[in-house]
């Protein structure tokens, strides 16, 4: 699997609002950027294209910023994916004759990234919330 690094930074982003989401606070980029090393701008342009898919909202002024336009357990990674990165879907063969070992290859892949696509579409962000809190928890620091 290979993951864009918009893709990743639409994920890191939703992830950050979604453990946030109980606070009903917007999160400024500002802070979503400097936290995990993300140009403020891309990721500007990351969160526009989020909310016009319907997945963020965004309030404007000093106390503004980004929130989630749905419950975090209504959200999955694989809905995150596709709208960011699009293109993932397309497999296709590059073979000039279309033979059967091509046919037989392509269908494979086809079928893995379906696969793929259905894991993704099984993994909420709140199930990642979850993992993100249990995963503090085990923490020791000395």
């Amino acid at each position: 699997m290979i993951v864009s690094a918009k893709t990743e930074y639409a994920c890191i982003a939703i992830l950050e609002l979604a453990t946030r989401h109980d606070s009903g606070e917007p999160v400024r980029i500002r802070e979503i950027a400097d936290a995990h090393g993300i140009p403020s701008r891309f990721l500007v342009q990351i969160l526009l294209q989020l909310k016009s898919a319907g997945l963020v909202n965004s309030t404007r002024g000093a106390a503004g910023g980004y929130q989630l336009a749905r419950d975090p357990s209504e959200i999955t990674l694989g809905e995150v994916m596709s709208v960011v990165d699009s293109q993932s879907a397309a497999i296709r063969s590059y073979a000039e004759h279309p033979t059967r070992t091509a046919q037989i290859l392509l269908k494979s892949w086809q079928d893995v990234a379906r696969q793929e696509r259905d894991m993704l579409s099984k993994i909420s962000f709140a199930d990642l919330v979850g993992a993100l809190k249990e995963q503090g928890e085990e923490m020791y620091y000395i």
